[in-house]
């Protein structure tokens, strides 16, 4: 169902609270430049700081600036499944294609406790649901064997993935089959991923190089290997800088030299260092972008 270069929006803040025309500016700038899909209010998008308004005014405002022209996978995750389901019955209400619901953080369900968990959602609402598997962050790591009792489930569909291990997509795809989607957490391994199975990526470097981004999963579409590979060869030092310190400090600070919106970010994230600022400013000017 879904494809290619997806960006995992960041939320622009002004003064402490949500710049909605700055958002919806993002939103129709990463559509002009080819992005394929767009996630609001994921972990990029802060969700964590996020209040329940914000976070429900954030889906609507992509929904309603996306205009159908792109899927919109909305982040409805919370280590609280009655929270997680009411977020995926707004989701639903926003009109929003599918639910990004990440595995259950701090809790450390058991691989049980993570199937009664999607199961719960599965059954309270029908919408697609994309699993969030990211144990950097979470601590638990969903098996592909769990992943496989959940893909029998009508409205689980896919998976985003951000282990980092490449065998990974390989071992998903023999336990939940060719249909089920694919799509990697990490841009710095986003070709490596879809020759082992995935469709495409969500992405924190498509916030500013989005067209970059799309060229270069397009290209792998298509085939021309050798373009897609250079793209990802000339994407790295961004890739690398964008995750210099805790995202999404560094992208925010990017997003911020490109015009794009202030670099502001709600504790207990900060200000990134100037070092890494000079990281950032370095790798733009390397793709001539600044």
């Amino acid at each position: 169902m879904f494809q290619g270069s997806i960006p995992a929006l960041i939320t622009p803040f002004k003064n402490g609270k949500v710049d909605e025309q700055a958002f919806q500016d993002l939103v129709e700038w990463q559509i002009e430049q080819g992005s394929d899909a767009l996630v609001p209010v994921g972990t990029t998008g802060e969700s964590p700081t996020l209040s329940h308004d914000e976070h429900h005014r954030v889906v609507a405002l992509c929904v309603e600036a996306a205009k159908g022209r792109v899927p919109v996978i909305a982040g409805t995750g919370s280590n609280n499944t009655a929270e997680a389901i009411s977020l995926q019955k707004h989701a639903k209400k926003a009109g929003v294609t599918a639910g990004l619901v990440v595995t259950p953080y701090y809790n450390k369900p058991t691989q049980n406790g993570l199937i009664a968990h999607y199961k719960a959602i599965n059954d309270a609402v029908e919408l697609p649901i994309i699993i969030y598997n990211i144990p950097a962050r979470s601590v638990i790591d969903m098996t592909p064997a769990t992943m496989a009792e959940l893909a029998k489930l009508p409205n689980i569909i896919g998976v985003k993935d951000a282990t980092g291990d490449l065998s990974r997509p390989l071992n998903t795809y023999l336990a939940c089959g060719a249909d089920f989607c694919q799509l990697s957490g990490e841009d710095a391994t986003a070709i490596q991923f879809l020759s082992a199975g995935g469709s495409g990526c969500i992405s924190v470097t498509a916030n500013i190089a989005p067209k970059l981004c799309s060229d270069m999963q397009k290209a792998w579409r298509d085939g021309d290997i050798k373009k897609a590979m250079d793209l990802q060869f000339k994407l790295l030092p961004l890739h690398n800088a964008m995750f210099c310190e805790s995202s999404p400090g560094p992208v925010k600070y990017a997003a911020e030299l490109l015009g794009l919106c202030t670099s502001e970010t709600r504790l207990p994230l900060i200000e990134i260092a100037e070092s890494s600022k000079e990281r950032v400013r370095a790798a733009l000017s390397a793709l001539g972008m600044i």
